[in-house]
């Protein structure tokens, strides 16, 4: 066996771990409790065009530029993925993950499910990790039991949240957020461990 592969137990060549899953899954919460578990993990800060929120941190939450920077940026191709919503534009800025990788750290990136079909494309050694829940009931739970927001808005989300759920086949692996805890550690687990070979790997 070499360095890497299961059974060894040494650690994998760093690379970048994508994780999506639909509205109200828990990406967020999830991926901050793996980020407090180990800081050393990069995490990749999108850039945006949207206007910056009250008690936002440029750099931190989002990098907010103009559409002209972010067009002029994703003209050169300096984006893994980018995508446009609601009129404004988000993309993950494609240097400061090859640096991470580069330095020995493995990377994280929340995205949606069109992004991360970009990153397959873009950086086919990354690992696409899904975050469902316990139950579609659950999931339902999650986005209605909010009541802040238009039953209309709620619908069109579930039925998106399907069509994502629809695509786990996609995915490399699956994580269900039954416990913010037990997720978050076995996607650090996911990030870090061994490196485990897809069956029709010719590798």
């Amino acid at each position: 066996m070499s360095a890497g592969e299961p059974g060894t137990g040494v650690r994998a060549r760093p690379r970048l771990t994508v994780v999506s899953g639909p509205s109200g899954v828990g990406k967020s919460t999830v991926v901050a409790e793996l980020r407090r578990m180990d800081p050393t993990v990069f995490f990749s800060v999108s850039m945006t065009t949207r206007n910056q929120r009250p008690g936002e941190i440029d750099g931190a939450h989002y990098h907010f530029v103009d559409r002209a920077r972010f067009d002029e940026l994703a003209g050169r191709g300096e984006f893994l993925e980018w995508a446009e919503y609601a009129g404004n534009c988000y993309g993950t800025p494609r240097q400061p993950v090859l640096d991470a990788l580069a330095s020995g750290k493995p990377a994280i990136l929340e995205i949606e499910l069109q992004g991360a079909r970009q990153v397959r494309v873009a950086m086919p050694e990354a690992q696409l990790v899904m975050l469902v829940p316990p139950s579609w009931e659950t999931l339902v739970g999650r986005l209605t039991g909010r009541g802040t927001e238009d039953p209309e808005v709620v619908r069109h989300r579930l039925a998106v949240a399907e069509k994502e759920l629809d695509a786990q086949g996609e995915f490399d692996a699956l994580v269900v957020n039954t416990d913010v805890k037990q997720a978050a550690a076995e996607l650090l687990t996911l990030m870090t461990g061994t490196a485990v070979r897809k069956p029709w790997s010719s590798s």
